[in-house]
């Protein structure tokens, strides 16, 4: 049965959420949305990634991003999808400088984020994409580590868990195919247009977010590429 006002999920992040890398599709989230909008009843999505965000900025906005998307009777959305955190592994003037966020400041705020965003809505949270070291320092002052990425996403897994969050973690996914370097642009940060549409297979059959979406039964078949 179509809903006579379908769900609506705000998609809240960096510039992997508002598909920075992906000239084709326009970046994972941008194929998320086109899928559902051919889908009966699909949610709508809206991509409210932001370059440069990490997990502070993220959350300075959230309360007025949400706010102003009920579109609909003063509706608020019935879902938030975050994917955040990559910025704030980035290690500043040097490879073995200070963070922009260190991992306790990290999962502090995280855990307050999570709070904020689950009293207004379902929350959903992504994992993190890798980086190509060799390709360090981004912009000539950040550099950015597979170590550092990799305990970060511990740490929004650690959060999620606490909180009753569902969690997709990508990171580990993602470096298990040994192509995954050819998923990444020159800078050594973005994920490409191949890497996009990885991380979109990914999500579109994430189980928790389908069941959310009510899509269950549609799982099976072959998303959008």
């Amino acid at each position: 049965m179509v809903m006579a006002h379908p769900r609506k999920l705000v998609a809240l992040g960096d510039s992997g959420v508002f598909g920075w890398g992906d000239p084709l599709e326009g970046g994972w989230c941008e194929r998320l949305r086109r899928h559902w909008m051919e889908l009966p009843g699909g949610p709508v999505l809206y991509n409210l990634g932001v370059r440069g965000d990490g997990l502070e900025r993220l959350t300075a906005r959230l309360k007025a991003e949400v706010g102003c998307r009920g579109e609909l009777r003063r509706q608020q959305p019935q879902g938030i999808l975050l994917g955040v955190g990559l910025n704030d592994t980035a290690r500043v003037g040097r490879a073995n400088g200070r963070p922009q966020l260190d991992g306790e400041g990290f999962l502090f705020g995280l855990q307050q984020l999570l709070h904020q965003a689950k009293a207004i809505a379902p929350v959903f949270v992504i994992g993190l994409t890798p980086v190509d070291e060799a390709a360090m320092p981004y912009a000539g002052v950040l550099w950015y580590r597979l170590d550092d990425i990799r305990r970060y996403e511990g740490l929004l897994e650690e959060a999620c868990l606490e909180a009753d969050v569902p969690f997709l973690p990508l990171l580990e996914g993602l470096l298990a195919d040994p192509d995954w370097p050819q998923w990444l642009a020159s800078d050594g940060l973005h994920i490409n247009s191949e890497g996009h549409r990885q991380v979109y297979r990914r999500v579109s059959s994430w189980p928790a977010l389908l069941a959310w979406a009510d899509l269950v039964p549609l799982a099976g078949l072959t998303p959008m590429g």
